[in-house]
């Protein structure tokens, strides 16, 4: 058994007793322990402050991106060793895990190419310069973007230890903030190897990047006015963060990212068999299955014309019945247990919740045909097809999310605007896909739901093939979601530097702010 260090003032340090255990999903038995008590948070976070930003803002852009290329490089050097680490402690089949820890990697590779792009500027300005009075041209104004003088805090969520740890922390230390991240305890096991790979290759500087490895203890309420507190989660925790002493009282900055209920829609001109019918098949099936479906991204909710209803549920049904699980460390399986005892016990309640208002149409929440390494054991569960025959007269479904393999498929008229108003029950969702080549349909329906989603897939049949997942968060594109999905944004390229700096506005002469800012 390990047990597992924070990363803090510059080295690694033990917990004290008591510690926490963290599981193999597959096998129920304890693998590593870890423990925070005892760890200064408010020197952590002075650390970082007074050592580690000084450091990043001294730094350009291209130092920036070289630092975020070195860390990519040395995570992906390692990779083999991190994926056995990931499938000891998340329970992710080898796939899930590649997938996991090459999103790390590859953010933290485009965060790299953007620095490099930027070249040896260290703040940004944006847009041009403009002139305050029509009867004078020397007096102009412009907006500078500088990085907050204080650190960001990261909360991330046990689904991606890996892609959600240094996501964020590729776009925070490239715009010159230095970082604490407080990974998910239950599978901080991975996060805590992969900074360990960093600090034995020294390739980040003194105080820009901490790590915790267990509870967060005191850490959030030392955070200031020019802090950032960035969280992904559940929309209850995120409302909870949000009410804390640092964002109410000092104005920190916060960032949520939630979990929501995503939709996919089959448009009217969908026909069974054709190549975006068997897409949205393929989409549902992966995004059910994918990491066990804990997933933020994941679909939990389809909509259908009634005559594509029925015909739909049989086609995912057959795929389902096709897949293996089990223990990710067996051959031949494709999916893996949930995380946790209490995740398979959240599942279990949400689907016997869901079936107030839903029929079960596939799979069984109590019993699984699982690949075991250990008889009895595991935090298994079953994909679960569920078909609400009335969804505008219900609501659990639009509102309790099941962390899980779980998808509910209901009818919509055919049209646009019933098809948008149906997703938008969700009360704000991280992404939602239309399968359609109906032009007017795919217009109307953007147009109604954009205001309910952060992302929205629109995949006709020129791009059926070669579209990416509907799951699948890119850097280049913004990541979040209104309302229910937490209301924050990330990643999105240069956007997402803008929640660690400072956009503030010169005036002055214009002469004066061209030679210094221009």
């Amino acid at each position: 058994m390990v047990r597992l260090q924070s990363y803090v003032l510059g080295s690694w340090h033990t917990g004290q007793a008591p510690f926490s255990a963290l599981v193999d999903p597959s096998t129920e038995q304890v693998v590593a322990e870890t423990s925070t008590r005892g760890l200064d948070f408010a020197a952590v976070l002075e650390h970082a402050r007074n050592v580690g930003g000084p450091t990043l803002r001294g730094m350009t852009f291209a130092e920036r991106g070289a630092l975020l290329k070195a860390m990519s490089k040395a995570l992906f050097a390692d990779r083999e060793r991190l994926i056995e680490v990931a499938m000891a402690n998340c329970g992710a089949t080898r796939g899930d895990a590649k997938f996991d820890i090459d999103g790390a990697t590859g953010t933290l590779s485009y965060y790299a190419y953007l620095g490099k792009e930027l070249g040896d500027r260290s703040v940004l300005v944006d847009g041009d310069s403009e002139p305050l009075l029509r009867n004078n041209a020397r007096f102009h104004g412009l907006h500078l973007k500088t990085p907050r003088r204080g650190v960001a805090v990261h909360v991330n969520a046990f689904n991606f230890p890996a892609w959600g740890t240094f996501e964020k922390a590729a776009v925070a230390l490239l715009a010159g903030v230095p970082v604490v991240s407080k990974p998910a305890t239950s599978t901080a096991w991975l996060a805590v190897e992969m900074t360990r790979v960093l600090v034995d290759q020294g390739v980040m500087p003194e105080g820009s990047f901490q790590l915790v490895a267990g509870s967060a203890g005191d850490l959030l309420s030392h955070l200031g006015g020019q802090d950032v507190l960035a969280f992904t989660g559940s929309a209850d925790t995120g409302a909870t963060l949000r009410a804390g002493e640092g964002p109410v009282s000092r104005s920190t900055r916060v960032n949520v990212e939630a979990d929501s209920l995503n939709a996919m829609v089959l448009g009217p001109d969908v026909r069974v068999g054709d190549d975006l019918w068997n897409r949205t098949v393929n989409s549902v099936h992966l995004e059910m299955t994918q990491k066990t479906g804990q997933k933020c991204t994941a679909i939990r909710r389809v909509f259908a014309p009634e005559a594509l209803v029925e015909p739909f549920i049989q086609a995912l049904s057959e795929e389902l019945s096709r897949l293996q699980i089990g223990d990710p460390r067996i051959d031949g399986v494709r999916m893996g247990p949930l995380s946790n005892a209490a995740q398979l016990r959240d599942y279990r309640e949400g689907v016997a919740l869901l079936s107030g208002e839903a029929r079960l149409a596939y799979g069984s929440p109590t019993e699984v045909d699982a690949a075991r390494s250990v008889e009895g054991k595991g935090c298994f569960a079953s994909p679960i097809v569920l078909h609400c025959m009335a969804p505008h007269a219900a609501s659990l479904v639009h509102s309790r999310e099941v962390f899980g393999p779980v998808v509910t498929v209901m009818p919509y008229d055919g049209s646009a605007q019933d098809a948008a108003a149906l997703v938008n029950k969700g009360g704000g969702m991280l992404v939602s896909s239309l399968a359609s080549s109906d032009r007017d349909f795919l217009q109307a329906f953007a147009l109604e739901a954009a205001a309910f989603n952060g992302r929205l897939m629109l995949v006709d049949k020129k791009i059926a093939e070669v579209a990416t997942p509907h799951g699948m968060v890119l850097p280049s594109m913004v990541h979040g979601g209104p309302g229910r999905a937490g209301g924050g944004e990330e990643l999105g390229g240069l956007r997402g530097l803008d929640l660690y700096m400072q956009r503030t506005a010169l005036q002055g002469n214009r002469g004066l702010l061209d030679k210094l800012f221009g």
